[in-house]
């Protein structure tokens, strides 16, 4: 793609509020030197907003205030002027009932914050879940110049001589703890090597996956995903992005010149061939709503199809992100793919040059981490996307997760009608289930829940577990951990709570999985559909306000990202009226 930067120099927005000598200006400028800045800062040159989901209840993200040093430095150095923004922060290990529910409450607020503050160009510093898709969301809404920095993931945990995959273990573990298999004073022991050092999930879930869609996008330098949190190579890293954000805000390199269908293209097929999470289908959409591009799930499964999951990590295998970092990283896997002929080559980055430019040269250090396409976990990695009678509108399952002799399958289903329910359910010895069922859990979707949390990877009863059984077929219109396993159908729209066939599965009915065909189906006549829909009647309104309220009437479903309805578009970056 062919950029051709902006004049320099010009008047920048920063200057409606800091520039010139009326009443206004000195109200703006004078306020900000109560801090001790000169009043040459104030002379036009960028000023740059780092916005920062630094909270002490985002472990994920705790270290971040001494990243967001390391920034300042770089845009000192680069000649403009860094403000620390702190910006909403939802915790993926906190926020009820999920971080989910409050990722539009996050975009929407960054959204806000940069449009009507006096910044020229962001550093969006993320890490948790939530934290990446959110200030995208907002930066793309916007469109000012903006880079992302991600915090990195955890340093490798070792248990007993074992690798243990943050998320990952702790599943793996909850579900021997229940077959009997281990005890809870090991389950405790193991505990304190699970997050070991700062840093994110380090394994491929979706804070990795995420830091892995911000680089593939274009939005961050190249090789920032991969680096542990608590390297001195993410400080670097850090520090040279400040730089180059003083740069793109003089070139005037936006969202939009990066965000471009071919850019989103190449993100999918990165996620296919990272193994990366479901929750990337929600988040990419939701980010591509937001610029204008018309992103579905269709292309997901296009363009993800044919290709081969060759990063070596947990949940679909078996090495952590500090591996991975060692073996060369993300640039590695975008050369794969652009050597296969499965990226867009000219798609541009936040370096201004091209993503072929950045990963051209770079060499694979270990190919046992990132695998040679002979080698892959799956030769068709990416997200399948299922269509049928039970889900009309997508589901979507994760391949390189999932169990081959249950790709295709057919079986009775077991009904949770919610996630109570499941729960009240799933560990008792009378419940009428083996591992030749389904599982179904319905009212777990945008609506549903509300928020779609991650409760799509339903443990299994221990009465199956004590077989020895690690995986059984599981439909619902929920998410899933990105850190998590197993053949689980996910995303399942429309939702049961917006009257999907979902709602109307029995105890009983047979469903038929087929992932080869895409094909997800309820053994039901249309006419039998037809007739229990009828009957249908939603779950009892549950009175809500405030945020809930507005949750609850704008979300759209998971097939279109999950985003409030208000928000689709740029909306840019206007100078507001002043007040004073």
């Amino acid at each position: 793609m062919t950029f051709k930067p902006a004049e320099w120099p010009r008047k920048l927005r920063s200057q409606e509020w800091y520039g010139g000598t009326s009443r206004d200006n000195i109200y703006h400028r004078g306020w900000l030197k109560n801090q001790g800045y000169p009043h040459d800062l104030f002379d036009g040159r960028p000023v740059i907003g780092i916005l920062n989901t630094w909270s002490e209840l985002t472990p994920c993200n705790g270290h971040l205030r001494e990243l967001a040093e390391k920034v300042k430095a770089g845009v000192w150095e680069a000649g403009g002027f860094p403000v620390e923004v702190p910006v909403f922060s939802a915790s993926e290990n906190t926020y009820r009932p999920t971080a989910m529910m409050y990722r539009n409450l996050a975009a929407l607020a960054v959204e806000e914050t940069m449009r009507a503050q006096p910044i020229d160009g962001a550093v969006l510093l993320v890490g948790c879940d939530k934290t990446t898709p959110s200030l995208i969301m907002g930066a793309a809404s916007t469109d000012l110049p903006s880079i992302v920095v991600t915090g990195g993931p955890m340093l490798n945990g070792w248990f007993r001589g074992e690798r243990v995959g943050s998320g990952t273990a702790l599943w793996q573990m909850s579900e021997d703890i229940k077959a009997g298999k281990m005890t809870t004073e090991d389950f405790l022991e193991a505990e304190q090597a699970m997050s070991r050092s700062s840093g994110t999930c380090n394994t491929m879930g979706t804070a990795s996956t995420m830091a892995s869609m911000a680089e593939a996008l274009g939005m961050a330098l190249s090789g920032n995903a991969a680096i542990p949190g608590v390297d001195a190579r993410r400080r670097v890293m850090a520090q040279i992005s400040g730089r180059r954000i003083v740069q793109m805000v003089k070139d005037d390199l936006k969202p939009s010149d990066i965000m471009t269908k071919q850019a989103f293209e190449n993100a999918i097929r990165t996620n296919g061939a990272i193994g990366g999470s479901t929750n990337a289908v929600i988040h990419l959409m939701a980010m591509a709503g937001r610029v204008g591009i018309d992103l579905t799930l269709d292309d997901w499964d296009r363009l993800g199809r044919d290709v081969p999951t060759i990063v070596n990590l947990m949940p679909s295998g078996k090495y952590l992100m500090e591996e991975f970092f060692y073996a060369g990283g993300l640039p590695v896997v975008l050369k794969r793919l652009g050597e296969a002929g499965q990226l867009h080559k000219d798609a541009l980055t936040v370096s201004g040059e091209t993503v072929w430019d950045e990963v051209k040269d770079v060499r694979n250090w270990n190919e046992d981490v990132i695998l040679p396409v002979d080698k892959a976990l799956t030769q068709q990695g990416g997200i399948a996307v299922l269509r049928g009678n039970l889900a009309p509108s997508g589901a979507v399952l994760k391949p390189s997760a999932a169990s081959p002799a249950l790709m295709k399958h057919r079986g009775r289903a077991v009904v949770f009608e919610d996630i109570d329910d499941y729960k009240a359910k799933i560990n008792d010895e009378v419940l009428d289930i083996d591992e030749t069922c389904v599982m179904v859990l319905k009212n777990c979707g945008p609506k549903g829940y509300p928020g779609m949390a991650e409760v799509g990877n339903m443990g299994l009863p221990p009465k199956v577990l004590r077989k020895g059984i690690t995986d059984m077929v599981r439909i619902s219109d929920a998410r899933m951990s990105g850190t998590a396993y197993g053949t689980v159908v996910l995303h399942t729209s429309p939702e049961a709570a917006r009257g999907g066939p979902l709602a109307i599965v029995r105890d009983g009915d047979m469903i038929e999985l087929d992932v080869a065909a895409r094909r997800l189906h309820l053994d039901l006549t249309d006419e039998e559909i037809a007739a229990r829909l009828a009957e249908w009647q939603g779950p009892p309104e549950v009175p809500v306000d405030g945020y809930a309220r507005m949750f609850h009437d704008h979300v759209e479903g998971a097939d279109s990202g999950a985003d409030f309805d208000f928000l689709k578009g740029c909306r840019g970056a206007a100078v507001p009226k002043d007040s004073h």
